[in-house]
């Protein structure tokens, strides 16, 4: 488990936003997504529930925290 993508979903899951959270760390969108699609796909559970532009975390996304 590469730490890069835990370091990004902790910031996801603080400001709720793919977008802002890209803003926050200098990174792009894509590159936010990537990251959690990777530890998602590692872990084998979905962190973030996506509905619109929003975002909320699953139960299995407040465990990791």
């Amino acid at each position: 488990m590469e730490i890069k993508p835990l370091q990004t979903f902790l910031v996801t899951a603080r400001v709720l936003g793919f977008g802002e959270a890209a803003r926050l760390m200098n990174y792009s969108q894509s590159t936010v997504s990537e990251h959690i699609r990777l530890l998602e796909s590692e872990l084998g559970v979905q962190l973030f529930e996506r509905i619109g532009r929003k975002v909320h975390l699953t139960d299995a996304g407040r465990q990791l925290i």
